[in-house]
């Protein structure tokens, strides 16, 4: 083994082990105890005494772990964690006490150093995976930072680790004392975000060690003037902030803890604490305008709660809600806090409520008070009082943030310009009306309030800095690179309108590498895909890196804006100038006014660069691929539709609607089930199968909520559909290269929690000639320069349009992989101007069948129910290859953790029409040919036996033994099938999804079986997700 050996990971791993190390040097760890049953957890409990930590040994991200505060608690924590692990840790609970990180390396040689230390904005008690982390740390004294400086070089000499490796501290905020919570001898989560932000090289510089090296004989590849045993210097603070996908997930406790449930991660760079924070926290979720309640507001909206109505009753039930936020933190806490502030609380009373660190909230209350002060302005006044404008984008205030807080003026001062009207995009001079993000902009720049452009420099002047680490900052006096764009940095921007016609897709014109550039040096910027979230995951990285190096290939510099330290479109070495920054159209423009380059690419990163399209393009910056115009035409539901009526593209039955009674009058003549779609969202946000009026009345609130700006479409829900999905590139409107995959679930699952195979095994002809014929009619219609993608359902014979989204789609890696060609290549090829043939790819040809599997988390997730539907749950994917479908099939679900039967199914078919084909396709008397052991509920049961399938009865949790009086309501059926699935899900038994998932799996599995129980469900429209547990 190279590196770190053996010897010193079992020392840290188990604890008895650690404990003696930790004596050995003199330190002191957290009580704990190692427990492989019930008897003995609650043995140890008592002794270390309550509350403990319940912690499921060599499992990541804190699974099945939570807080015990009795004997009860304790039983059903360890209970679920040992089925999760055949091993359960009892911890001292140190709840409120701060934590910090140190990351540390050591060589052969005995040469160790720390490279970066972190501090939880969050105390003990939440995980660190979902606790906002600040570097370098902010609250320790000189003295405690050397003490656990100290006690880290102690212990990971003592340990004898060679590479990299991380310590975790617990310190007293009340006293000098501190415990070592653990070490992980390897590189971890806190890895990339520390190479990040220090700009050390972490992973590179353990593989060297392992192979051999010591520190003083390596370079550091990024300040490419120091050695690795140098420990940086930083002149900035860093924020990485998680991101949580829960309220995709209505029964799920969106409290946050031990159990880490976040799904991803932002990194923010600044001069100070709240101008990094506010950077991170906009960054996360593009509804926040940064430390502001407003992003609080829309939660309580969405759960419906009273406190926002207006009333002395209103304003007591919103304390309350405020101090059960604070107390029990969810994903949302950080604008909870903002919402307190507001609200009248002060530091102290927030401090008792959340254990955060006074400095950390009297840093925030600073925020509020600059908050209060513009509240309390109308534009005009703040125009005469430049300092506080200046002063505001010091601590990380946003122009839109701004023009929120600004009030429009009673009367103006000056005669407008007819040619100057105010706008949401641009930067033009405030002639009245409400205040907008392009007034503000207008008068910082005017005032010459303008961002400077900084490196991540960590060497402390004792070298010059010399890395492609970028980050913009209002604390600064003058750029530390070369920009193009800098003398015009105060300039105004013309604006661009849209054209009613679709207008030819924006180019570079081909140049051969080595000739004469007029134009001098070709810059381009792509944007990356933000944080990793439900929808979009390295998918979008990988196209965007795809993108860059083929940038670089044809010789343009390659810049690169993102702010998601996970991903390889972040590394030093991937683009010419990487920039850490917000994917906003306010940094966007900056960045493009320094830097002047000849296109921005937004069709590699997902939905987030292609909503930040139509501002910029009416800010005059040249979109490279497709128009913008086919871009909203695609994006704005009610345009695509007539698109398509005008080119007799057929498509599901559909209206726009602006009130309840429209979309009533509809559904009414369309009939339920319908589709409520809104426009511009990724994953099918916000999208829902409605069946009923009063679901129809609820849902549209929510809908209205997502996205005001964009119409509302209502459309025919195709029930017992096929999905069908066509990835392409076009060029000028031809179609250069396509592949056409097929959902192995009907219609109804999202495409990404769909199962996928490619080539498409079970397609007719016709209907594959028809895929292709209306993609053709799409392309040149839009006139497609790039990546797109179109989804198709097919039933009887007919083939209609449900989407089209002219960028690359989740699926695109995928298909790549495949057919071993890179559609991301050819796309940027066609969007830079470089000549391009078409890749030959027969599927007729190919030998091997490719499957796509989704992988879901909701073991994760407290109380979750695992249906699936047009609203995206998957966190993840795995792609395997076979000879066969089967082949292929099997292997991507043994990949996904689904593990296969040995001896007992337990089955639960909702509609007729699912049980019917169970039987019918020869599954049930198959399965039972196997040797497999049927238990179905009850009227699954009755059907199977009726129709010759021996099976045994077994009851939904809820339904008691004994006949009944009267027969369960929908709604009473519906809340027993959810509890079956949690008990399922504590018990972690494997599922499959509906008759769609079974079938193919049934054919699929043979005598080679493993340990574990199956359930096969099949309801409408709730379809059950598979895998993980």
């Amino acid at each position: 083994v190279l590196g770190t050996q053996i010897d010193a990971i079992m020392k840290t791993e188990d604890r008895d082990l650690f404990s003696k190390v930790a004596d050995a040097c003199g330190e002191k760890i957290a009580e704990s105890s190692c427990c492989d049953s019930v008897p003995d957890a609650i043995t140890a409990a008592e002794k270390i005494g309550y509350p403990v930590l319940v912690r499921a040994a060599y499992a990541l991200g804190g699974l099945g772990s939570g807080f015990a505060y009795n004997e009860e608690d304790l039983k059903k924590l360890v209970s679920v964690a040992l089925v999760n692990s055949p091993q359960v840790i009892i911890d001292k609970s140190l709840k409120g006490w701060k934590e910090l990180e140190y990351e540390v390396v050591r060589d052969k040689n005995d040469n160790c150093i720390t490279v970066c230390n972190m501090e939880n904005f969050d105390p003990m008690g939440v995980h660190t995976g979902e606790s906002i982390v600040i570097a370098p740390s902010q609250t320790l004294s000189n003295d405690e930072y050397y003490r656990l400086r100290q006690c880290a070089l102690k212990i990971i000499r003592h340990l004898g680790i060679v590479g990299e490796c991380n310590i975790q501290y617990a310190v007293d905020p009340h006293s000098s004392e501190f415990r070592i919570i653990e070490v992980n001898a390897r590189l971890s989560r806190s890895s990339a975000l520390a190479s990040k932000a220090t700009g050390y090289p972490l992973a590179y510089v353990a593989a060297k060690l392992a192979l051999g090296h010591d520190l003083v004989q390596l370079r550091n590849s990024v300040t490419r003037c120091t050695t690795a045993c140098f420990e940086p210097s930083l002149d900035y603070v860093v924020a990485k902030v998680p991101r949580w996908d829960l309220q995709k997930f209505s029964t799920v406790d969106a409290r946050i803890g031990s159990a880490m449930q976040s799904v991803g991660e932002v990194m923010a760079i600044g001069r100070t604490f709240e101008e990094t924070i506010q950077k991170a926290l906009r960054m996360v979720d593009e509804a926040s305008l940064g430390f502001d309640p407003i992003r609080y507001d829309l939660e309580l909206n969405r759960r419906g709660s009273v406190a926002l109505s207006q009333g002395e009753s209103a304003s007591e039930s919103l304390e309350a809600e405020l101090k059960k936020e604070l107390a029990n933190p969810t994903p949302v806490q950080m604008w909870a806090i903002a919402k307190a502030f507001e609200h009248g609380m002060d530091v102290e009373e927030v401090h008792e409520l959340t254990s955060i660190d006074r400095w950390f909230l009297s840093k925030l209350h600073g925020l509020h008070m600059i908050k209060g002060t513009m509240k309390s302005m109308d534009f005009n006044q703040l125009r005469n009082q430049p300092e506080l404008l200046k002063e505001a984008k010091l601590r990380g205030f946003s122009d839109r943030q701004i023009a929120a807080l600004v009030s429009e003026p009673e009367r103006m001062e000056y005669v407008a310009s007819p040619a100057l009207l105010p706008v949401d995009y641009g930067s033009l001079r405030y002639t009245g009306g409400p205040v907008s993000e392009a007034h503000i902009r207008h008068l910082r720049k005017k005032l010459g309030i303008v961002p400077v452009v900084k490196q991540i420099d960590t060497l402390a002047a004792e070298y010059p800095a010399e890395t492609n680490y970028l980050y913009l900052t209002y604390s600064g006096e003058e750029h530390d690179v070369d920009l193009a764009g800098s003398e015009k940095q105060c300039s105004d921007v013309k604006v661009t309108d849209l054209t009613p016609a679709i207008p030819e897709p924006l180019t570079l014109k081909f140049q051969a590498q080595g000739s004469d550039s007029e134009e001098g040096e070709s810059r381009i910027i792509v944007l990356g895909c933000g944080p990793y979230r439900i929808g979009s995951s390295v998918e979008f990285d990988w196209c965007s890196v795809s993108c860059v190096r083929t940038l670089r290939s044809l010789g343009h510099k390659a810049i690169v804006i993102n702010c998601n330290p996970e991903t390889v479109s972040t590394d030093f070495d991937e683009s010419n100038r990487l920039y850490f920054e917000e994917l906003s159209h306010e940094r966007v423009m900056d960045i493009s006014e320094l830097e002047t380059p000849r296109g921005v690419v937004v069709s590699v990163g997902g939905q987030t660069p292609n909503n930040l399209a139509l501002g910029l393009h009416r800010c005059g910056i040249r979109i490279l691929g497709t128009s913008v115009e086919a871009i909203d035409a695609c994006e704005d539901r009610n345009k695509f539709s007539q698109l398509c009526d005008r080119l007799r593209v057929d498509q599901p039955e559909w209206s726009e609607f602006a009130t309840l009674e429209e979309a009533r009058r509809f559904c009414t003549v369309a009939g339920y089930p319908v589709l409520v779609r809104p426009s511009y969202v990724l994953s099918g946000a916000a999208m829902r199968v409605v069946t009923n009026d009063d679901e129809l009345d609820i849902f549209l609130k929510t809908a209205a909520v997502v996205s005001r700006d964009h119409p509302v479409v209502i459309s025919k829900y195709i029930t017992g559909a096929k999905e069908v999905e066509m990835d392409a590139i076009g060029n000028e409107g031809e179609l250069v290269n396509y592949a056409i995959a097929e959902h192995i679930e009907n219609a109804g699952v999202h495409s990404g929690d769909a199962t996928l195979l490619l080539p498409a095994q079970r397609l007719f002809v016709e209907t594959h000639r028809r895929v292709k014929s209306i993609s053709q009619k799409l392309c040149k219609a839009l006139k497609i320069s790039g990546p797109f993608n179109i989804q198709f359902i097919c039933k009887d014979n007919e083939v209609k349009v449900i989407e089209c989204n002219l960028r690359a789609s989740r699926s695109m890696p995928f298909i790549s992989k495949t057919y071993n060609v890179n559609f991301i290549e050819l796309a940027t090829r066609i969007m830079t101007g470089f000549p391009v043939h078409p890749a030959i790819i027969q599927p007729m040809d190919i030998d091997y069948v490719a499957c796509k599997c989704p992988m879901f988390s909701f073991g994760r997730l407290k109380n979750s129910d695992p249906r699936l539907g047009v609203e995206m749950s998957s966190t993840g994917e795995v792609a395997c290859f076979g000879v066969n479908v089967h082949e292929a099939f099997l292997k991507g679900m043994v990949a996904a953790n689904f593990k296969l039967p040995k001896k007992n199914i337990v089955i639960s078919l909702g509609p007729n029409s699912a049980k019917h084909e169970f039987v019918s396709t020869g599954a049930a008397k198959q399965l039972q040919e196997m040797g497999f052991s049927l238990f179905a509920t009850k009227s699954t049961s009755e059907y199977l036996s009726k129709h010759g399938v021996s099976c045994s009865l077994v009851y939904k949790p809820l339904i008691k033994r004994a006949k009944r009086a009267h027969p369960p309501s929908s709604r009473e059926d519906g809340h027993d099938d959810q509890c079956a699935r949690f008990h399922g899900l504590q018990r972690n038994d494997r599922w499959l999804q509906n008759a769609s998932g079974c079938h193919r799996s049934r054919c699929t599995v043979d005598h080679r079986h493993q340990n574990g129980h199956l359930h096969m469900c099949g309801h409408p429209q709730e379809v059950v997700a598979r895998k993980q547990w």
